[in-house]
C-alpha cells in the first residue's frame, strides 16, 4: 500500500482540532486550539499553515479534509453557522486550497465523523447508519447504501435543528425547541438551570461555578441524584428523537460520537431504552446504538482526514 498523508481539520464551536493522518489511520501529529482565538477564518488558515509540524510534512500531504458546522460539501463553504463567530458564507475550502496548494474537501462535521467511522471506526461493517455528533451542538451524518446523503444543496443531515419540543428552548439558529438545545453538551448545561427537581438544591452541580457537561456526568457517577436526572432527561429527549428519525432512513445503527457519547455505555443504554419505547413497531429491536470506537482525542481529525482518503483516486 502506498503511504499517503492527509491533513484533517475539525472546526467546532469550542475548539478546532487538526492533525496529519496516515492512510492506515495512524495520527502522526495532532494539535488543538480554541476556535474563538480567530476573529476571521483566514486567521485560522494562517495559524495552521504556519505550524512548524505541518510545514515539516507539507510535501507528503496529499490533501486537506475539513469538517465544520453548516459545512456545504458542494460549495466548500461554511454557511451561517450559529455556533461560530464567523458570520455569513465563508469559502473555507478555497481559502485552504489557495494557501496550501493542496486539494481540499469540506463537509458538515457530522458527515466527516460518519466517513471516519465508515473507514476507520465502528461502522466498517455497515452500509446504512447515522452518526450523531454530540458536542457544542448536535449533528447527523446520514449514510444510505454506503453513501453519505448530502441532499440537493449539500445541507442534508442537520438533525440537531429538528424541533423536538414545541416552542421550547431558544436555539442559536433563531428557532425554538431544536434537539441540540437539549442533547448537546451545552444543552446538558442548560438543563442544570432549567430542570425542576426535588434534588436540585442539594446537588453539587448547582454549587459549582461554570459547570460543564462532563461535570454533570462525573457527579452522577458519585451519586448526585439531580445530575442523574439531567442525564436521564437528556437520554429521553435524544432516544425519542432517534426513534422518529428511524422512519426517515431505517438505519442499522446510530453511532454516537463526541464528548457525551464517550461518557460511557450507561448513557447509550438509556438512549436505547427510550428509543425503543418510542419506536414505530416495524423498526423495534432492529436499530443498534453504538459508541464511536475512534479514540476520543483524535476521532474528529480522523473523520476529517477520511474525506481525502475516500476520494484519493479522484484527487491525485
Amino acid at each position: 500500500m502506498n503511504i499517503n498523508y492527509s491533513l484533517g481539520i475539525d472546526i467546532g464551536g469550542t475548539s478546532t482540532e487538526y492533525g496529519i493522518v496516515k492512510n492506515d489511520g495512524k495520527v502522526v501529529y495532532e494539535n488543538d486550539v480554541p476556535t474563538s482565538n480567530f476573529n476571521e477564518a483566514s486567521d485560522l488558515v494562517d495559524f495552521i499553515y504556519n505550524d512548524p509540524k505541518i510545514q515539516e510534512q507539507m510535501n507528503f500531504i496529499v490533501g486537506i479534509g475539513i469538517g465544520a458546522p453548516n459545512g456545504n460539501y458542494f460549495n466548500g463553504t461554511i454557511e451561517f453557522a450559529p455556533n461560530l463567530k464567523w458570520k455569513g458564507i465563508i469559502p473555507l475550502a478555497n481559502m485552504f486550497r489557495d494557501k496550501f496548494h493542496k486539494p481540499t474537501l469540506l463537509t458538515n462535521d457530522a458527515n466527516a465523523a460518519a466517513m471516519g467511522e465508515m473507514i476507520f471506526g465502528n461502522a466498517r461493517d455497515l452500509k446504512d447508519f447515522v452518526t450523531i455528533t454530540l458536542g457544542t451542538g448536535v449533528g447527523s451524518g446520514v449514510v444510505v447504501d454506503g453513501r453519505l446523503v448530502y441532499g440537493h444543496d449539500g445541507f442534508a443531515g442537520e438533525y440537531g435543528h429538528i424541533r423536538v419540543i414545541p416552542d421550547g428552548r431558544p436555539c442559536g439558529c433563531k428557532r425554538k425547541g431544536c434537539l441540540e438545545t437539549y442533547a448537546s453538551s451545552t444543552g446538558v448545561v442548560r438543563s442544570i438551570q432549567l430542570l425542576d427537581s426535588d434534588n436540585k438544591a442539594l446537588s453539587s452541580i448547582i454549587q459549582k461555578e461554570n459547570p460543564t457537561a462532563k461535570d454533570v456526568f462525573d457527579a452522577s457517577l458519585k451519586g448526585d441524584l439531580f445530575a442523574a436526572e439531567i442525564i436521564d432527561y437528556t437520554a429521553r429527549i435524544l432516544g425519542s428523537a432517534l426513534a422518529d428519525y428511524a422512519c426517515f432512513s431505517s438505519p442499522k445503527a446510530y453511532v454516537l460520537f463526541g464528548g457525551i457519547a464517550q461518557s460511557g455505555p450507561d448513557f447509550a443504554s438509556k438512549v436505547k431504552v427510550y428509543m425503543e419505547e418510542n419506536m414505530l413497531v416495524i423498526y423495534k429491536n432492529k436499530v443498534e446504538i453504538r459508541i464511536s470506537s475512534l479514540h476520543d482525542s483524535n476521532a474528529a481529525v480522523l473523520g476529517a482526514a477520511s474525506l481525502i482518503f475516500s476520494q484519493l483516486d479522484k484527487l491525485i
